[in-house]
């Protein structure tokens, strides 16, 4: 009879831990679109830990009030605090993507993304990646995030010339096409309203003539 007590006793505590664990699916993307896939995910209170599949989709086993935690190089790190109650949860998170040549090789040798996804994704600036509101003006939003594309202001107002076509006895501005209208001014257009952000030059920018022999800077609002 003490035995079957002690047994009884021992089940008594182990329902409520049971019911406190519970699974968690999720998947993560990047520039909200891409699977991220091989990244490993981190159940801090159940020290469990999974890696995300070519999907980007994982499941793990959390307790409640887990926090979910995300470190990728390359990428933002990420945490979510896992809801209590159900049984089951699913959860998305989209990586910020901190992009530099450097992080660019990481994310494809890691398995992260494929080449050419990525290629696409940061050479278009796409919004997802991208707090465009925290920038004052579009050309402080282009500083330093395409090659050879170079934002001078120290003459009063901000140029912008792609240093492979810069001369010294011509004007170097390239030209601005603002959702199919080419010429526009940029100066009154804030981030915010920006969706993307494209470079053109070399022989892609001889469709726009003599004005895009400076290359071309595509900008696509939000309609």
């Amino acid at each position: 009879m003490r035995s079957i007590a002690i047994l009884a006793m021992c089940l008594l505590f182990a329902v409520p831990s049971f019911a406190q664990t519970k699974v968690v699916s999720g998947v993560l993307t990047a520039f909200n679109q891409y699977p991220v896939a091989n990244v490993e995910v981190t159940a801090q209170k159940s020290k469990t830990s999974v890696l995300t599949d070519s999907l980007g989709m994982f499941k793990i086993v959390c307790k409640e009030k887990d926090v979910i935690k995300i470190k990728p190089e390359a990428f933002k790190s990420e945490s979510r605090t896992i809801n209590k109650g159900e049984v089951e949860e699913t959860i998305r998170i989209n990586l910020v993507f901190m992009d530099s040549n450097k992080n660019r090789e990481l994310a494809v040798a890691n398995g992260y993304l494929k080449e050419d996804e990525l290629t696409y994704a940061v050479s278009h600036l796409l919004q997802e990646n991208n707090e465009y509101c925290n920038f004052s003006n579009i050309y402080e939003l282009l500083r330093g995030r395409f090659p050879g594309v170079h934002v001078d202001g120290t003459s009063g107002r901000y140029v912008v010339y792609i240093r492979e076509n810069h001369s010294v006895n011509a004007s170097n501005e390239v030209l601005w096409v603002v959702d199919g209208t080419a010429g526009a001014s940029v100066d009154g257009l804030h981030p915010c309203n920006i969706s993307s952000i494209s470079v053109i030059k070399d022989g892609l920018a001889a469709a726009y003539g003599t004005r895009g022999s400076n290359g071309v800077i595509l900008v696509e609002t939000k309609k």
